[in-house]
């Protein structure tokens, strides 16, 4: 029994929402039939009412958007600029860096220069030292074979010689 109660009252509930619809269709309809009989020349005055109402401030605010939106761009510039800046004071970062090694490196190359202009020195006094050396050699050597040469021609000499025969 409890059953059949929910059903009816189910039905009755959808009775009355059906009812509520219908209601609100004829009030939509009166109040369309309502603006239908309004007068034309009303609605103009009421646009132009509106119009003059609010369109100043639309203007307003489309011109301080205009604004904004110029204001916007300048800024994107400015931003683009200050990019570009930074990009440059990188590069000039960069380019300090490499004027630095540079320099590290022309240093070392003077260092270089300089050790192998010694060394140049260095080693022409060593040749002539080794030449001068080698002539002293070559000088001795010629007196000790002068000296040989005469040491023997004086032996030579004193050696006895057979006294020759004279045959009388």
């Amino acid at each position: 029994m409890l059953m059949m109660n929910r059903d009816e009252e189910e039905e009755e509930e959808e009775e009355v929402s059906s009812s509520h619809r219908a209601c609100d269709v004829i009030e939509e309809t009166a109040a369309l039939q309502d603006i239908m009989c309004v007068d034309e020349q009303t609605v103009e005055r009421l646009t132009d009412g509106f119009l003059h109402h609010y369109l100043p401030e639309l203007q307003t605010s489309k011109q301080t958007l205009q604004e904004l939106t110029q204001n916007q761009v300048i800024l994107l510039d400015t931003l683009e600029q200050e990019v570009t800046k930074f990009r440059e004071c990188n590069t000039m970062v960069d380019l300090n860096a490499l004027f630095t090694e540079a320099k590290l490196y022309h240093n070392k190359l003077v260092n270089i220069r300089k050790e192998m202009m010694f060394l140049h020195d260095k080693t022409t006094k060593l040749k002539k030292r080794a030449l001068k050396v080698q002539q002293h050699k070559q000088k001795n050597e010629l007196e000790r074979e002068q000296q040989r040469e005469r040491d023997l021609e004086r032996e030579r000499r004193l050696v006895a010689k057979p006294a020759k025969r004279v045959d009388t």
